[in-house]
Formats: C-alpha cells, sequence, structure tokens
C-alpha cells in the first residue's frame, strides 16, 4: 500500500463562515480527500474575520481535521473609522491583513512536518498571494480559481484590478496546476497566458450528496406553499452581477396583465443580502406581495427549502459569463426546474440549457421573463426532473485527488 500523503490547503471560505456556497468547496475536498490517500491540514482566518457566521457546518468537520487559524481583520468593519479606511488596506481585498498571520504559521507548518503539496482558493485574493509565497518552499502548488480574478471590467476599481493583476500573474508564474471551474474560464486563461495552458483544467462545483439523501431519505416532497407557486433564489443577490431588476418589471407586468396567475406566485429570496434595496425595488414595481425577503438558514435547512420549492432561480449577468453559481449544481440535484436568467453567450447560460426542464431567459429581457414566468404558473407544479449527477463533491474530489497525485508523478 502506497504511503499517505498530506496537503495543506489554504482558504479563506471556511466553516464558521456564512454567506458563499464556496464554502461547500473548501469544506467537502477537506472532508473527502483522505478517502484517496491525503490527509489535509487547513490554514483558514480567525472567526472574527468573517462578516457572518453559522455554526451548523463546524459540526461537519471530520474531527481529526487540523485547522490552523491565522489573524485577519475585515478592513471595513474592523480597521475603519466611521466607516471609512485607507484603499491600500483593502487590496487587493478587505482581509489584506490575513497575509503575513498566514504565511508565518505556513512557514511553521512546513518546517514542522512534512507536506507533500499546498492548495489555495479564490476569491479572496489573499489566500493565492498566501499560497504564493508558502511555494517558494519548493512545494506543488494547485490554485483554485472559482471566479476569474483580473477579467475585462472587473474589479472596476483600476487600483483594486492593478492588484488582482499582479496576484493573478504570480498565479499563473509559479502554479504547479491552476484549476478552474469552468471551460470558459480555462479557456479564456489559456488564450491570456499560453505558456500556462498546459497546466490548466477543469473542476466544477457540485453539491453534497449526504444532504440530498438525508432529506430524501425523512419525507416525501411536500411543497413549500400549498396552492401557492415559490420561486425561489436562495443566495446572495448584487445589483452589478445579479440585477433582477428585469425580474422584478416582468412580475410587475404579470401583476397587471395577468393578476389570477401573479395571486399564486411567491418569489421567495432567501439571504440574498441587501434587504432594504430589494424591499425598495419591490416597491418601485408594487410586488410587495409577491415578494418575500428572508433570512438566512443553517445549510441542511436551505438545501431542503430548494429541494421543495417549486422553481429555482439563477441570477447571472453579461459580466460574470465565465462563472456559474454554485448554487446551480446544487439546484440540478433538487430535481425542480430551473429558471436561469442570464446571457446567452455565458457559461451559466450553457450550464442550466443542459438541464431537464430549465428554462434560460436574457437577464434584462422583461417581457420574455414574463412569458416564461406565466408559462411556469399556468402548468402549475411540475414532476420531479432527472437528476443529472448523484455523485456530488465525492466525485469532484476523486478529480482533484488524481490531480495531486499527477503533480507528485
Amino acid at each position: 500500500m502506497s504511503a499517505r500523503r498530506r496537503l495543506l490547503m489554504v482558504a479563506f471560505h471556511f466553516p464558521p463562515h456564512a454567506g458563499s456556497s464556496g464554502i461547500q468547496r473548501s469544506l467537502r475536498f477537506a472532508q473527502q480527500l483522505p478517502r484517496h490517500g491525503w490527509d489535509v491540514e487547513v490554514l483558514t482566518v480567525t472567526p472574527d474575520a468573517y462578516e457572518s457566521r453559522r455554526e451548523d457546518l463546524l459540526a461537519e468537520l471530520p474531527a481529526d481535521l487540523p485547522v490552523h487559524r491565522a489573524l485577519a481583520l475585515d478592513a471595513k468593519r474592523q480597521l475603519s473609522i466611521a466607516g471609512r479606511y485607507p484603499g491600500f488596506l483593502a487590496r487587493p481585498d478587505r482581509w489584506r491583513s490575513w497575509y503575513w498571520p498566514a504565511v508565518l504559521k505556513g512557514r511553521r507548518l512546513l518546517a514542522s512536518q512534512r507536506f507533500d503539496a499546498l492548495w489555495s482558493t479564490f476569491p479572496i485574493a489573499t489566500a493565492h498571494r498566501i499560497g504564493a509565497t508558502l511555494a517558494r518552499t519548493g512545494l506543488p502548488w494547485i490554485a483554485d480559481l472559482r471566479d476569474p480574478m483580473a477579467h475585462d471590467g472587473y474589479p472596476r476599481d483600476p487600483a483594486t484590478w492593478r492588484s488582482y493583476h499582479a496576484v493573478e500573474r504570480k498565479v499563473f508564474a509559479r502554479a504547479s496546476r491552476i484549476v478552474t471551474v469552468t471551460q470558459g474560464c480555462a479557456d479564456y486563461y489559456a488564450g491570456r497566458y499560453p505558456d500556462a495552458a498546459a497546466r490548466l483544467r477543469v473542476i466544477r462545483n457540485a453539491h453534497d450528496e449526504d444532504a440530498f439523501a438525508a432529506i430524501e431519505a425523512r419525507a416525501p416532497r411536500e411543497a413549500l406553499e400549498p396552492g401557492a407557486f415559490t420561486l425561489l433564489h436562495s443566495g446572495l443577490i448584487y445589483p452589478w452581477e445579479r440585477d433582477p431588476g428585469a425580474l422584478f418589471a416582468a412580475i410587475g407586468r404579470l401583476c397587471r396583465e395577468r393578476p389570477e396567475l401573479a395571486a399564486v406566485l411567491r418569489l421567495r429570496l432567501r439571504a440574498p443580502g441587501d434587504a432594504a434595496w430589494l424591499v425598495a425595488l419591490a416597491r418601485e414595481h408594487q410586488i410587495e406581495g409577491q415578494v418575500q425577503i428572508l433570512p438566512a438558514l443553517p445549510f441542511a435547512d436551505a438545501v431542503e427549502e430548494m429541494y421543495r420549492a417549486d422553481a429555482l432561480l439563477v441570477l447571472q449577468a453579461a459580466n460574470c459569463n465565465l462563472q456559474i453559481p454554485a448554487k446551480l449544481y446544487e439546484y440540478a440535484r433538487c430535481a425542480r426546474p430551473v429558471l436561469a436568467l442570464t446571457d446567452p453567450a455565458g457559461d451559466t447560460w450553457r450550464e442550466a440549457a443542459a438541464l431537464a426542464g430549465s428554462h434560460c431567459v436574457d437577464i434584462g429581457d422583461a417581457g420574455a421573463i414574463a412569458n416564461v414566468i406565466a408559462g411556469m404558473l399556468a402548468r402549475g407544479r411540475e414532476a420531479d426532473l432527472p437528476v443529472p449527477d448523484r455523485q456530488g463533491f465525492a466525485g469532484r474530489t476523486e478529480q482533484l485527488a488524481r490531480l495531486l497525485d499527477e503533480v507528485l508523478a
């Protein structure tokens, strides 16, 4: 039997963080890599660094998983005076202060015990700054890009863009492998850094199969609100990247033209972020009766809510065409219809269009959105759809283990 290998993971998004579905990727890899001969230790931030926390996922950390927490301060919350702080404290991100504590802790770990490889994950560019520095020890470094870094128009602030770009150049110069979560992102970077094209790999996001199996074992699926049709968006909504303006306009149009359909529609926004903005937008379109804005749930409860919804909503604008919301893979496992409001040229459209029962509509076309929602409401709750993948992160972790073995070989 071959000797076990050891991986140091550098991840900002890790329990007890709340608010990003990206936490699932780092958590599930840390949980499941030992099944493939890779023991894991995690280097992350102190819990106070997180703007919002949730304790439920801490219970899912393996008892024998070492988690090392280095001090990190959020420039916006912890380093500001009267809400203002110097811009350099938040470049490349608000947790720039994490860099030196994590580097010092990481160097001590690497000096005190044997590791075979290093893995870091973005977004939170400071994680890759830490990875690049620790990789100078000679360890193979896998840089995980859950989103593209400095691409056209993002970040919008020029100084932040330059800071991101500097980190990105280190990634493509030094990393043994660069992993993206979409083929479009991999193709984009292969064109941008042709010398690194052979080091690019794609490992998509996924769902946690254990969470869905537990729900299925409990009871038959029941609708969230009998007699109504609940369209659910679970997770953050942003004015720029996930603008719901055309959606709200479409629902307002339905309320005027098809009140009998609008009467049964519930647009449920679970933990969307800026509630005041969304309330004002609903009021502007006179759809306060259709829109429900609700707080965050523990992970298992959020999964069950998705599982019981009548349909599931994805929002992804054209400025995120190289990205796919991680939530889409959980939606696919729910076996419910997906309404994807996105850009026809983007990766999200292509991924959603491949799902049975999906409806893809241009995110800015209120008329088309209204027509599709009207059709969904007229049909009512549909039968369960085929599930495209029941492995979830177990399959993705196997891919990562093979990649780690490849790097060492």
